[in-house]
């Protein structure tokens, strides 16, 4: 009997513990949040933090670009099918590392709770493991999150990628084809909208920016 009751404890204890590593402990999310849940949310924002630091080498850091708020309207976009294994990835890495610990005391707490420079060594372990599948988490988790960093207008800004306010241009493939995967009712220029000869101006190589890219920009 004694046995009997030390095991079911044993249990017990176990469930207790499983619970609140699972679901206790995590901030309240934001009221506009789509679809991540409060463990994904954070898992989001801890990797974003270590990737995309404040005062790194691009000024905006990932909270500053959005990328939490990129990666739920993301995820809630994808098919069921593939959101279930985005929900997988962020599971994977938020729990892993009860068996790949952060270096330093507490390095098994979950991954959104440890401090930052742990995160950046559980990144980097991730990335350079010699195990192939650790890596192809790693790639993927990194190709979510930089989706949504790159798409930060300010960002762009200050790589110098963001796009130019450039007028649109019709020409006489556009009378002829329709979009891609669209019928030829969805042809909507006629030989009134045909933009004119070019008069040989080059491109302003310096001119104004999108407006959905420029300062101030939402």
């Amino acid at each position: 009997m004694p046995v009997r009751l030390l095991l079911l404890a044993a249990l017990v204890a176990t469930a207790v513990w499983g619970f609140r590593r699972l679901l206790l402990g995590y901030a309240v999310l934001p009221a506009a949040t789509q679809v991540l849940c409060r463990r994904e949310w954070a898992l989001v924002d801890g990797v974003s933090e270590a990737m995309f630091p404040a005062g790194g080498a691009i000024p905006p850091s990932g909270r500053e670009a959005g990328v939490n708020e990129f990666v739920d309207r993301y995820v809630a976009g994808v098919p069921a099918g593939v959101r279930l294994l985005m929900r997988m990835l962020f599971l994977l890495v938020e729990q892993a590392t009860l068996f790949f610990p952060a270096p330093g005391p507490g390095g098994r707490r979950r991954f959104s709770a440890l401090e930052v420079e742990q995160r950046v060594a559980v990144l980097e372990g991730w990335r350079t493991s010699s195990l192939f599948l650790r890596r192809l988490v790693f790639t993927s988790l990194r190709a979510i999150l930089c989706m949504g960093y790159l798409a930060d207008p300010q960002v762009l800004r200050h790589l110098g990628v963001a796009p130019y306010d450039i007028e649109r241009v019709v020409l006489e493939p556009d009378l002829l084809y329709p979009p891609v995967g669209q019928p030829r009712s969805a042809i909507r220029f006629r030989e009134a909208d045909l933009t004119p000869p070019s008069d040989g101006t080059p491109l302003d190589l310096d001119g104004p920016l999108h407006p959905d890219y420029r300062e101030g920009s939402p």
